[in-house]
């Protein structure tokens, strides 16, 4: 595993062992997170012959470790505005998304549409929050305010000392192990290979054009390689003279068991510390936090404190809920903490570099890059994540 894992939760449908890794295939994608397995599902689904090649086990790196939001409007940041459009078409595409997985798989994603509060605790975060809610109507975000008994009339089981909220009622959440299970389940109905535990140790290389990979279960031809192997895929081995500017950002998180006696969450709700997104299966997520520690997987006292202090701040029942686990994971962040899609060689291709927007951002990722295998064309909503834009930027503060 990639992340450090004490009880984690685990998701049903995931059947044990990959296959072999066959000699040819159209496309080979490199990491079975979310984003590789959502790309491969589409193009299996189109009938190409694709092979996805996964270090550890499918979704062992920021996929599982997740809260599964898809939270457009609640993750809305200063310095976010480019973003905004990727974000809200690939909201859109989540229904039909979710409606043919569930179909293919026949698994269930526990696809949730209550909403998401964003909370202020106490006056001097009400400013803040007014902030917030300002850029998210600049970006025609749905975003409405609610006053402190607005908000605890939505969610009884917060503290008195809520102020105010906005409620947005667009961002939407799933369960990743449910959602990672259901992809690995439908990319293999429709004739994918999925080959686990098996490490990409070069490109292979004819004319300038990537052809394929070496691998240390053997050789594999391709006509196309996509590489999605999140926060790995800056490490640099694999293609140097391309300097991806990804590296991994470190999310501690933890899961409460809610019980009558706790009391519960309805909605997902996001404070200035920690966000809480409440599951079918009655755990509450609480996360994450945000460290620049390179790949250590540790769990940490500090860390764990912060998450609980946080939760209990907003929410005292989490006083009586039973912690069933704890777990750190490592988010793919590039320079700009937006995505990094398109092709960079000659035969290969880019999904990396979705920071915290894996979940909701996968639909769209998945049309991109399927669009552009299939029928050599940039989706225009997607045309401003190219490589190029990191070059460029450089050359415009170099002159």
């Amino acid at each position: 595993m990639h992340a450090q894992t004490i009880g984690r939760r685990g998701g049903p449908g995931a059947s044990p062992g990959g296959d072999r890794l066959p000699e040819r295939a159209d496309v080979a994608v490199i990491g079975a997170g979310l984003i590789g397995l959502s790309i491969a599902w589409r193009l299996a689904k189109a009938g190409l012959a694709v092979a996805v090649i996964e270090r550890a086990k499918a979704g062992d790196g920021a996929s599982l470790a997740a809260t599964g939001m898809l939270a457009a409007a609640a993750e809305h940041e200063p310095g976010g505005e480019g973003l905004s459009p990727l974000g809200l078409a690939s909201q859109r595409l989540w229904h039909p998304f979710r409606d043919e997985l569930e179909a293919e798989s026949g698994l269930t994603i526990d696809y949730r549409r209550e909403g998401t509060l964003v909370i202020a605790l106490g006056r001097d975060e009400v400013e803040r929050l007014r902030f917030r809610h300002d850029l998210q109507r600049r970006e025609h975000l749905n975003a409405e305010w609610l006053s402190g008994p607005a908000v605890r009339a939505r969610e009884p089981g917060l503290r008195p000392t809520v102020t105010a909220g906005l409620f947005c009622p667009d961002d939407h959440q799933v369960d990743p192990a449910r959602v990672m299970a259901a992809l690995r389940q439908a990319f293999r109905a429709a004739g994918g290979r999925l080959i686990e535990e098996t490490t990409v140790t070069a490109l292979s290389r004819e004319g300038g054009r990537v052809t394929g990979l070496e691998t240390t279960s053997g050789a594999l031809r391709a006509g196309t390689v996509v590489l999605a192997s999140g926060a790995w895929a800056g490490e640099g081995s694999l293609v140097p003279d391309l300097a991806l500017p990804v590296r991994p950002l470190k999310g501690q998180s933890m899961a409460l068991q809610m019980t009558p006696r706790s009391g519960s969450l309805s909605h997902v709700v996001w404070t200035e510390q920690v966000h809480m997104a409440p599951k079918g299966d009655g755990a509450l997520i609480v996360g994450a936090t945000v460290e620049e520690t390179g790949f250590d997987p540790h769990l940490t006292a500090g860390g764990l404190y912060a998450l609980l202090e946080g939760a209990r701040r907003a929410l005292p029942g989490v006083e009586e809920m039973q912690v069933s686990g704890v777990w750190s994971g490592f988010r793919p962040t590039s320079d700009d903490d937006a995505p990094i899609l398109g092709e960079a060689l000659p035969g290969l291709v880019l999904a990396v570099g979705h920071h915290r927007n894996g979940y909701l951002l996968a639909p769209v990722t998945a049309e991109a890059v399927s669009t552009l295998i299939l029928r050599g064309e940039t989706l225009p909503v997607a045309a401003p994540f190219g490589l190029a834009r990191f070059a460029a930027r450089t050359s415009g503060e170099s002159a």
